[in-house]
């Protein structure tokens, strides 16, 4: 069974920082792309950013200067650098994992559990 355990969530003032870390478990040989979306109350679910396991990476315009997204493919973790955060970056964060290749199965994606930002203005 392959998990995604997503931390480093919290309350921040409105330009400040925040890492998220999201690491996947199981007996995995591979994940062709990991990524963080969010979703804030009342919204639809949003990518915030998407990193292949060449290193080939897509922001939309939102956070586009503002988010690092970054991974270790040998650790299976996924790593979201938020600088200069907003107001209205308050959302669950959720890791997500595309094609993911364990011994067993082929998983075309994996959710992990959320994790809450929330920016004070």
């Amino acid at each position: 069974q392959v998990q995604l355990v997503g931390s480093g969530g919290g309350l921040v003032q409105a330009g400040g920082s925040l890492r998220l870390s999201c690491a996947a478990s199981g007996s995995i040989f591979g994940i062709s792309a990991m990524g963080w979306y969010r979703q804030a109350p009342g919204k639809q679910r949003e990518l915030v950013a998407r990193i292949t396991s060449g290193g080939s990476t897509n922001y939309p315009d939102s956070v586009k200067g503002r988010f690092t997204i970054s991974r270790d493919n040998a650790k299976n973790t996924v790593y979201l650098q938020m600088d200069n955060l907003k107001p209205e970056d308050t959302a669950v964060y959720y890791c997500h994992a595309e094609g993911v290749r364990s011994e067993l199965h082929l998983y075309l994606e994996v959710w992990g559990q959320g994790t809450l930002v929330t920016v004070s203005s």
